[in-house]
């Protein structure tokens, strides 16, 4: 066997903290055909595994690696035999079939997200076979699993856009030298949104139904009530009523993290022109932008796991 050229440290030297690899960006359609009525799920998948040995990094042994394109044709598969009720659900069994199927795979983790496809109604009477994308929100979820341990699913919703055109403030804040922005009681919130939770168990829990439950408080805490909305005097306290209203909403969820992007509106001068303009005309500044994160979880929960 012909030698590396290059030098390097004896393998004694060192020691492989982690290693893992899986293919990405796996996507597929699925339709299921009940008679004349279709139903879709449109995904795209990863999947990264990890083994008991590391010899393909140290040894140049490939004897126990399975190749990712073996993994791309299994999730697809998968997507045949097992069909995609949920995306959790099909990221468990892509967990399960690693773990169940190669007893040298220690760890498995699988990543799905799903193409917002909505069936076509017209006057409330729904299509058999057609099909419109709904810029709602991206459903994604992450399950994992270890050789002789539970899987864990995480559930979210991303690349959500929320826009509000008043009932939003910020006052009150630190101040210094540096700072130069005025006060304000009246703007435009307009912000992208991030979200993900955790569950106890992942036994006997509608997704679906927990999913459009999460999607449903977002828009709620975001905007109040439809005849008048609710103030928001940050962007940190808007995050924390989605997560509050979650919370209580849903007692499966142990818990969430969330993310709100701004999207700053910046009001346009128009007085060149001889006009006013009283926050009727503005343009988006796409960057610098700011970004709000917080992750709450339950006490009980938190407890129990220390």
């Amino acid at each position: 066997m012909q030698q590396p050229a290059v030098c390097h440290l004896p393998n004694e030297d060192v020691e492989v903290l982690n290693s893992e690899y899986g293919k990405n960006v796996i996507k597929l359609l699925r339709i299921r055909r009940d008679d004349k009525k279709h139903f879709i799920k449109e995904v795209e998948a990863c999947v990264h595994i990890r083994l008991d040995s590391v010899n393909e990094y140290m040894h140049r042994d490939n004897s126990a690696v399975i190749p990712t394109d073996t993994m791309k044709n299994i999730v697809l598969a998968l997507a045949k035999c097992k069909g995609i009720q949920t995306i959790e659900q099909f990221a468990l069994d892509i967990c399960n079939h690693f773990i169940s199927s190669y007893c040298h795979v220690v760890y498995v983790k699988a990543y799905v997200q799903e193409v917002p496809w909505r069936r076509l109604e017209k006057n409330g009477v729904p299509h058999v076979h057609s099909f419109i994308c709904v810029p709602e929100g991206i459903r994604f979820c992450e399950a994992e699993q270890c050789q002789n341990g539970c899987p864990l699913v995480l559930s979210g919703i991303k690349e959500l856009k929320l826009k509000k055109t008043t009932q939003s403030g910020f006052q009150g804040f630190h101040r210094d030298k540096y700072t130069t922005i005025p006060e304000r009681t009246d703007r435009v919130l307009s912000a992208e949104l991030f979200c993900k939770w955790s569950y106890g168990e992942c036994q006997d829990i509608d997704f679906d139904c927990v999913w459009d439950t999460v999607h449903e408080c977002v828009l709620e805490a975001f905007s109040g009530p439809p005849d008048c909305g609710e103030y928001s005097p940050s962007h940190q306290k808007t995050v924390n009523n989605i997560q509050m209203l979650t919370l209580a909403k849903i007692p499966q969820i142990q818990e969430i993290e969330v993310t709100l992007n701004n999207i700053y509106y910046d009001v346009v001068d128009l007085k060149k022109f001889g006009l006013t303009n009283d926050k009727e005309v503005l343009i988006p500044v796409d960057i610098p932008y700011a970004s709000y994160t917080c992750t709450l979880g339950r006490k009980k929960c938190l407890r129990e796991q220390a």
